[in-house]
């Protein structure tokens, strides 16, 4: 961004947020805080994010007419989650600054598109194929060999719109089950543990990493993040240059979480990048209790064009999923020394439904002082 139309919001501005989830509803607690307002847009009337702003608009993505009047009520508009259509952030573009930007957004929502952005950078990814057919898919699979996993390169996540392939498996059957024209075959990587580093990047080029999480998945939804992660830190400092490089080279503004495997394949192991997100992140939501900054508080300062902040960690910090009907457990963990409840004010709970989160923090010994 120039220096012409950098944002600089101040307090009682108010920022448009794209999107009513859990993650919308912590971004604005972020900006209350800080004396901002927020404005939330989302085509569910249930949105938990709408319970904790004064003003929302329930429209669908496609309505030009409620986009313009929302960006009409807002200093800057942002998202929750990186499947905003690239049209209704063109719309909105046109009235108001959006952050990140539009570009950001189209890099990240195609897996492939994602994954040439990433390797340009020198960065190591799994091996990758673009495929649209049984036929290119084949042809993927002598290059890139078995087992592997075909994704559809859009409106993926918590293992949505991906299947493992093994030797043996029926090709046109798995390619008919994923009902797409468009996809990405992946390696299947042996990785030692996942990790991810969420990054925020201010207009001005500064960024600041929050310590590299390790994350735990149960059916392909995260369940625990703990930080810092159990890696050597030159494995850290690693992970943490590559999230810095990949927001500079996107010209980002905001926080966005990059998700790597660690893997062997040497002497030494190391980091591959598995995909971005253009967004706060599941795996940052430790950040709320177990840092000095959130990631959320992280996010409107970079968008407002406020300083950011620089995260210090508490101590070691685990953070556990509540998904579907494991939110009935919340009042045990409100007795748990250490432990803070988050809960999202969902309606019913569904499997595989995220409806809240814990996070307990274990304060770090101090160091002994030396014997005089």
């Amino acid at each position: 961004m120039t220096g012409s139309n950098r944002v600089k919001l101040k307090p009682g501005d108010t920022i448009g947020i794209l999107g009513g989830g859990q993650l919308g509803r912590m971004l604005a607690l972020a900006a209350a805080r800080l004396g901002l307002r927020c404005q939330v847009f989302s085509p569910d009337p249930d949105s938990p994010a709408f319970d904790v702003v004064l003003h929302a608009t329930c429209a669908e993505y496609a309505d030009v007419e409620a986009l313009e009047l929302f960006a009409n009520d807002v200093d800057v508009v942002t998202y929750e989650f990186e499947n905003v259509p690239s049209a209704a952030a063109l719309v909105l573009g046109a009235r108001r600054p959006v952050l990140p930007s539009r570009s950001s957004l189209e890099t990240t929502q195609d897996r492939l598109t994602e994954k040439d952005f990433v390797t340009s950078l020198g960065i190591r990814t799994a091996n990758y194929a673009d495929v649209s057919s049984v036929g290119t898919l084949r042809e993927a699979i002598l290059r890139i060999g078995l087992p592997a996993v075909l994704k559809t390169r859009r409106f993926g996540y918590d293992g949505k719109g991906q299947v493992k392939i093994q030797q043996g498996d029926n090709l046109e059957r798995v390619w008919a089950e994923l009902g797409t024209k468009s996809a990405i075959l992946e390696a299947f990587v042996p990785f030692e543990r996942e990790i991810s580093v969420v990054a925020a990047r201010a207009a001005d080029g500064q960024v600041e990493c929050f310590d590299v999480t390790e994350n735990e998945h149960r059916d392909h939804i995260l369940k625990v993040s703990r930080a810092p992660a159990a890696i050597p830190d030159a494995l850290a400092d690693e992970a943490r240059d590559i999230a810095s490089r990949i927001a500079t080279a996107l010209d980002y503004v905001g926080v966005l979480a990059v998700e790597m495997f660690v893997v062997s394949g040497g002497p030494t192991p190391g980091v591959l990048v598995n995909e971005i997100a253009p967004r706060v992140h599941n795996s940052g939501h430790w950040t709320l209790d177990g840092a000095s900054i959130s990631q959320f508080e992280q996010h409107i300062r970079a968008i407002a064009g406020w300083p950011l902040g620089k995260p210090v960690r508490h101590g070691d910090v685990t953070m556990t999923n509540l998904i579907g009907d494991e939110i009935d457990s919340y009042e045990q963990w409100l007795t748990v020394p250490g432990a803070t409840v988050h809960l999202y004010g969902k309606g019913a709970a569904r499997p595989g439904r995220k409806m809240g989160h814990v996070t307990l923090v274990a304060p770090s010994a101090p160091a002994k002082k030396p014997r005089s």
